[in-house]
């Protein structure tokens, strides 16, 4: 039973921790206590002077500077935890962008530049990222990616994220049929929302957060380390034998009428 309580030996990488109310940081701060050791990165220059020291807070032995849309960033990460732990338990990836114009737009008008690096940040990514970690998971592993309600059904002002998120929720089913056989099971986790940099994007967001309360069975919200728990447990050994779901951590939301 002591699989389902400790993560010790677990190595990892954690991308998407922007500040300390980020999805990441839930995640990481979950799986520290619990005994894993991961990678942090860091988006740019700007970014690095908010996340490294939660990085550091956190002991993390690999802090990298990394963009997905730079040539050369991710498989530099990749090439460090190689050469660091010569081995990949987990991946959690988190982070998704879209231009702001076309955002708060409606997607009929969207341009095909943001629809492109919308889909380029927030879904291509995670293809890279399970190519990069397959040959370091040599004992299996875990690929975990974060989406939301909005991939499913159509959410007021949720926009093109829409489409870009339900993209990424059937890319986790494909690659969890396509690495099973190595023992890598791919999720995508979609909590309900929460005030974190990203969402803050939404327009009326706060109107969102009115009616999650409101709805869902707990009335309350979801926090980042509700969602950090639910990474745990797919982390761990624990979850062996689930692979290719879309795990709702949202207090009941979606499945309201």
């Amino acid at each position: 039973m002591d699989r389902i309580n400790s993560l010790a030996g677990k190595k990892g990488l954690i991308v998407g921790i922007a500040n300390d109310n980020s999805i990441a940081y839930g995640c990481a701060r979950v799986l520290k206590s619990l005994g894993a050791e991961f990678a942090v990165t860091y988006l740019n220059e700007k970014a690095e002077r908010f996340v490294r020291p939660l990085a550091e807070e956190l002991e993390s032995p690999i802090i990298a500077q990394m963009d997905v849309e730079k040539p050369g960033e991710l498989e530099a990460v990749f090439r460090s935890i190689e050469e660091t732990w010569g081995k990949l338990d987990f991946v959690i990836h988190s982070i998704a962008f879209c231009p702001m114009d076309d955002l708060h737009g409606r997607v009929t008008d969207c341009s095909k530049e943001g629809f492109l690096q919308a889909m380029g940040v927030s879904c291509y990514s995670l293809i890279e990222m399970a190519r990069l970690a397959e040959p370091l998971m040599k004992d299996g592993g875990s690929i975990i990616t974060m989406s939301y309600y909005g991939a499913d059904k159509v959410v007021e002002n949720y926009n093109v994220m829409g489409p870009v998120k339900a993209a990424l929720e059937s890319t986790v089913r494909y690659l969890a049929a396509e690495l099973g056989q190595q023992r890598i099971r791919v999720h995508a986790v979609s909590p309900g929302p929460l005030k974190t940099r990203a969402a803050s994007g939404i327009a009326h967001f706060d109107k969102l957060i009115e009616e999650a309360i409101e709805r869902t069975p707990q009335h309350r919200l979801v926090d980042i380390e509700d969602v950090g728990m639910t990474a745990a447990f797919l982390i761990s050994d624990a979850s062996r034998a689930i692979t290719g779901e879309v795990i709702y951590v949202d207090g009941g939301f979606h499945m309201m009428a």
